[in-house]
């Protein structure tokens, strides 16, 4: 029997590589999205777009970009919640930041599973945004108990993929190669699709009358994963090449505009899909009634994302200030075409608002760095062979070095999420929703957290670190050579 283990992330790379290979499968038009998506990277790395200079560099060098992938999945019940956090803990996947997307009518609460280490990261950073059904947000009494009593008779984990969490966490978290094989083999059951639904045709119509999202979460054997998404360096180009494709693309491009220096995260999709799926026959045993009755339901579809910078809690405030002052102009505008009778705000319409609002937020990486806007990562240079200078005796400002080409700036990675851009995703594939019957009572972080029995991560303490650790194995590198410079000058002093 093999006794060696294999490391967590080696589990999160198969379990990625497992779902983008199930859900190709799946959903055939997810696979023309990656074609397209990798023709559109390769023409955006032939034209020096996306992070340029060494961050562009590095993510080629590493392949990141034919990797990255995120998904979601939406669980019912807190029990679900709690194994799925066991689950992806194997995989060195954390959940990262508490999103409430109530305010956006959504009867949900998120988190996102992901890898929080640079070197985990850069070996793969495949994520899972993971939303919770919030039963108590529905209105209707009745609907909160149909939920409840089918939520409730369900079970969407195989006993074996129990038997290996288990398993593994009276091991330390680790498994063998072999048990982590067929760890990955059982759990991708929980995210394929089932076509066989758990409730006759008259309760999914009644779960959707109070909102899409429930019959989404609560009709079926399993929650299915509902998207993929590759990663693009050049969003706008995907958006307007889908049509070629002969695929429907959401109409607008959620998150910030198109930049030189991207921050933060923008997203599109494609429409999600229409399958076949089978409903419990009320009447079975009557002559002439099939086991099943056949019915139709959209959730499923494909999303592409473009990332960006990861932004200080000054240029979250100043992205969501100048973001507020586009959706009101974006309002305005709507409204005027609206009583004209034309059209809701197109693509094109909505870029070039967003281009005016944001003119006032920097868009190059020396004054994001110098305004301490955005996060970066601090590295000696490799053609730093000379040792720095000393001004009157003293180490040079930081400022001076980086100029110098003696210190190397790059920008640290957005790795998490915006919760208006995530509503935006799920409205425009969640079909009608003009029957909402949704309480907007504010987040509730603690209950949340209770039913996935741990903490979220803060993402924002996660950049500040990266950035701070980076700054000190700089200034430990540094410090080497400013102290062999001050030899004979009364010892080593602070090197900036």
């Amino acid at each position: 029997m093999n006794t060696s283990f294999v490391t967590p992330d080696w589990i999160r790379s198969r379990f990625c590589s497992a779902l983008s290979s199930m859900y190709r499968s799946e959903v055939p038009l997810y696979g023309d999205l990656v074609q397209l998506v990798d023709e559109v990277n390769a023409g955006a790395i032939a034209n020096h777009k996306g992070f340029e200079g060494e961050e562009l560099k590095r993510e080629m060098e590493e392949n990141r970009l034919k990797v990255e992938r995120h998904g979601a999945i939406r669980v019912g019940k807190p029990s679900e919640l709690h194994t799925l956090r066991r689950l992806f803990a194997l995989m060195a996947m954390s959940p990262v930041n508490y999103y409430d997307l109530s305010v956006a009518g959504l009867p949900v609460h998120a988190t996102a599973f992901r890898p929080i280490t640079p070197d985990s990261l850069t070996i793969n950073p495949f994520r899972v945004f993971t939303s919770l059904l919030r039963l108590d947000l529905i209105t209707d009494a009745r609907v909160r108990q149909v939920a409840y009593e089918h939520l409730e008779k369900r079970e969407i984990f195989r006993k074996e993929t129990i038997e290996l969490v288990d398993k593994a966490e009276a091991q330390g978290g680790l498994l063998n190669e072999e048990d982590a094989v067929m760890l990955v083999e059982h759990a991708m059951e929980t995210f394929r699709w089932q076509s066989d639904a758990l409730v006759e045709k008259e309760v999914y119509d009644e779960l959707k009358e109070a909102h899409s999202l429930v019959a989404d979460v609560v009709a079926f054997r399993g929650p299915h994963i509902n998207h993929l998404t590759p990663r693009t360096l050049d969003i706008d180009a995907v958006q307007a090449r889908m049509p070629e494709k002969k695929i429907e693309s959401k109409h607008v491009i959620e998150g910030p505009p198109h930049r030189f220096c991207p921050i933060l995260l923008r997203q599109t999709s494609f429409q999600a899909v229409q399958e076949p799926i089978y409903f419990l026959n009320p009447n079975p045993n009557k002559p002439g009634h099939d086991d099943k009755v056949l019915g139709f339901h959209r959730a499923r579809f494909g999303e592409i994302e473009q990332r960006g910078v990861a932004l200080t809690p000054e240029g979250v405030a100043l992205y969501h200030r100048l973001m507020e002052q586009a959706e009101q102009e974006l309002a305005r505008i709507s409204t005027d075409v609206q009583f004209a009778g034309g059209k809701p705000v197109d693509n094109a319409t909505r870029q070039r608002v967003l281009q005016e609002c944001f003119t006032a937020f920097p868009d190059s990486w020396e004054e994001l760095r110098a305004r301490r806007l955005a996060y970066f990562r601090y590295v000696r240079s490799s053609q730093a062979t000379r040792r720095p200078s000393l001004m009157n005796g003293n180490p040079q400002p930081i400022d001076m070095l980086i100029n110098q080409g003696l210190i190397r700036v790059e920008p640290i990675v957005y790795e998490d999420f915006l919760p208006a851009s995530a509503a935006g995703i799920f409205h425009s594939n969640l079909g009608d929703l003009k029957h909402l019957t949704v309480q907007k009572s504010g987040p509730d972080q603690e209950g949340f957290e209770n039913a996935l029995g741990a903490k979220v991560v803060d993402g924002d303490a996660l950049y500040q670190a990266q950035q701070l650790e980076s700054m000190t194995a700089m200034l430990e590198s540094m410090r080497t050579n400013v102290a062999a410079a001050k030899l004979g000058q009364g010892g080593v002093q602070s090197v900036f």
